[in-house]
């Protein structure tokens, strides 16, 4: 079993308040684990306008199929015109 994790930490340049920040990172949770079957949560800034970071969490029986499901979730959020992506950081377990 291969538990595949990743850390995308997003700059929202949009978001003049907590509830503008909250309605693009809940469009993107809610896009990301309908599309992708993935555990996905904010875990840091949650107290900032414009900054979060979002970890993505992918259980697999092989690590090829893992890095797969994170790439395409991290091409899903780059999709996304409100966010910036300005670090990742993927580990397999």
């Amino acid at each position: 079993m291969i538990l595949g994790t990743c850390l995308i930490h997003l700059f929202i340049p949009g978001a003049g308040s907590l509830k503008a920040k909250r309605a693009v990172v809940k469009g993107l949770k809610d896009r990301v684990h309908s599309r992708h079957n993935v555990s996905i949560a904010e875990v840091d800034h949650q107290d900032l306008w414009q900054r979060t970071t979002l970890a993505v969490a992918v259980v697999s029986n092989e690590k090829k199929h893992a890095d797969q499901v994170l790439a395409a979730v991290v091409r899903t959020i780059e999709m996304e015109p409100r966010a910036e992506i300005t670090d990742r950081e993927v580990e397999f377990l």
